[in-house]
């Protein structure tokens, strides 16, 4: 039997990350993964999906290029290219991870593991045994029960990841991140694309006003939205999918060549184990965890989407640093009031922090503090005829409580503001920063 200080069950962010510091510090460390280094992250999402809407960003860019004085000739997207491209950058970015789990020490076994107890983990024949364990097994999609759903041709994000042919129309359950992410990537290339969504607004947990605000401009790109409809019937038809659903209009039928669901994930909780451990689960059935990531059974860690605190990668990463100083006794926590949030549409929607929906809903008072997004030099010299948003949220006591931006590179200075509020920053003192001019990231000095 092999022995371990640490066990790590899954290589998404979480489990790479841990098990790359905890190699760093000394601690002897096994990796198991059942697939590939990466996880859903790198393999069948953020990394893929952010591959193939850059690709149809330059599209765009080149589709709009005498905006900017510059003349191109017709722009095509290549679909078989841009899925070979994807491929590539995932494969050199996992063989990247690799090479730093070798380089501090890990041990990987590609294999599905299986947990015993807290303290002794069966993967094939053999048998290991460890100290700690952290638990990263990730979240999969989760398919709603649509009546007819298991009769139909469905999308999941991991099919339309490497379709290899556009479908002529395309709807769209659910309006979420993943489902506007898609939305814009098949809008650009061309695909007529409906969204369906049961809640009033898309991006629900982001910015309100911003989320309707994006919504517009895609309607204005053709996009289809059904806000407040649930869908309650799929059926298979020749070479296409009969979407029937219900509204205050009443019921209503749709015809779309494919279908693609994206109403959400759910930890995986099965399949390895799990309920050997019989550990405490929140009201949602996610493993419980203290702010060191502490599950309830001694020893025992849980990270990323399993713990159901914040399904996103970057959250995991920071997650997975916390456990491990916990398991090396160095005094740290994990705070989740300033995560942010991005949607990798064009133009992009970021946010950190509260939003006026949740300070309303929690009956903190805070004064809005919104300018266009032209207030920025750089922004309007990068993005002609087009304006975005920016919106700053402050308390009573003029502390940062929120930021929200829409307009590019929303993803790229939203971190400014997440390290404001993380700081405890006052607007004056955040205002006393110096930011270098011209960027788009001085428009937070403008609007504070």
């Amino acid at each position: 039997m092999s022995n371990y200080q640490l066990a790590i069950i899954g290589g998404g962010p979480a489990g790479y990350t841990a098990a790359e510091i905890a190699g760093k510090a000394g601690l002897s460390v096994v990796l198991f993964e059942k697939k590939s280094l990466g996880g859903v992250c790198l393999n069948e999402g953020c990394i893929p999906t952010k591959t193939l809407l850059y690709s149809a960003k330059t599209l765009d860019a080149a589709r709009h290029a005498a905006k900017y004085a510059v003349k191109v000739g017709e722009a095509e997207a290549d679909l078989p290219k841009i899925i070979a491209r994807k491929q590539k950058v995932v494969r050199k970015l996992v063989l990247g991870i690799k090479g730093k789990l070798t380089n501090a020490g890990v041990t990987i076994v590609n294999g599905e593991a299986i947990v015993l107890d807290k303290n002794h983990i069966q993967c094939g024949e053999e048998q290991y045994e460890c100290d700690n364990l952290l638990l990263c097994a990730g979240s999969e999609t989760f398919i709603p029960p649509i009546p007819g759903v298991n009769e139909v041709p469905y999308w999941t994000h991991r099919d339309a990841l490497d379709c290899k042919e556009l479908p002529q129309s395309l709807v769209i359950v659910g309006g979420g991140v993943i489902g506007m992410e898609f939305a814009s990537f098949f809008c650009s290339m061309g695909v007529k694309v409906t969204v369906i969504e049961m809640l009033d607004e898309i991006l629900g947990g982001m910015d309100k006003e911003l989320s309707a605000m994006l919504r517009t401009e895609y309607a204005k790109r053709g996009v289809q939205f059904l806000l407040n409809t649930k869908v309650i019937f799929l059926e298979g038809k020749e070479n296409s999918v009969k979407v029937t659903y219900e509204n205050a209009e009443g019921e209503n039928v749709l015809e779309a060549e494919k279908v693609l669901l994206s109403v959400g994930r759910k930890p995986v909780t099965n399949g390895y184990g799990l309920e050997n451990l019989n550990l405490k689960r929140t009201e949602r059935g996610s493993i419980w965890v203290n702010n060191q990531l502490q599950t309830s059974g001694e020893g025992v860690y849980a990270c990323g989407d399993l713990n159901g605190r914040s399904l996103l990668a970057h959250t995991a990463v920071r997650e997975a640093e916390v456990a491990v100083h916990a398991i090396l006794g160095k005094n740290d926590a994990m705070a989740y009031n300033a995560i942010p949030g991005v949607v990798y549409t064009n133009p992009e929607i970021a946010g950190v922090g509260a939003t006026e929906e949740s300070l309303k809903q929690q009956g903190i008072a805070y004064t809005v503090k919104q300018l266009p997004m032209a207030y920025s030099g750089r922004f309007v010299a990068e993005n002609e005829g087009v304006n975005g948003v920016c919106k700053v949220l402050v308390g009573e006591d003029d502390t940062i409580l929120g930021a929200h931006l829409l307009g590019n590179p929303a993803s790229e200075i939203i971190t400014l503001a997440g390290m404001a509020i993380t700081l405890g920053l006052k607007a004056e003192e955040w205002k006393k920063m110096v930011f270098p001019h011209p960027t788009v990231g001085e428009i937070f000095k403008e609007t504070v």
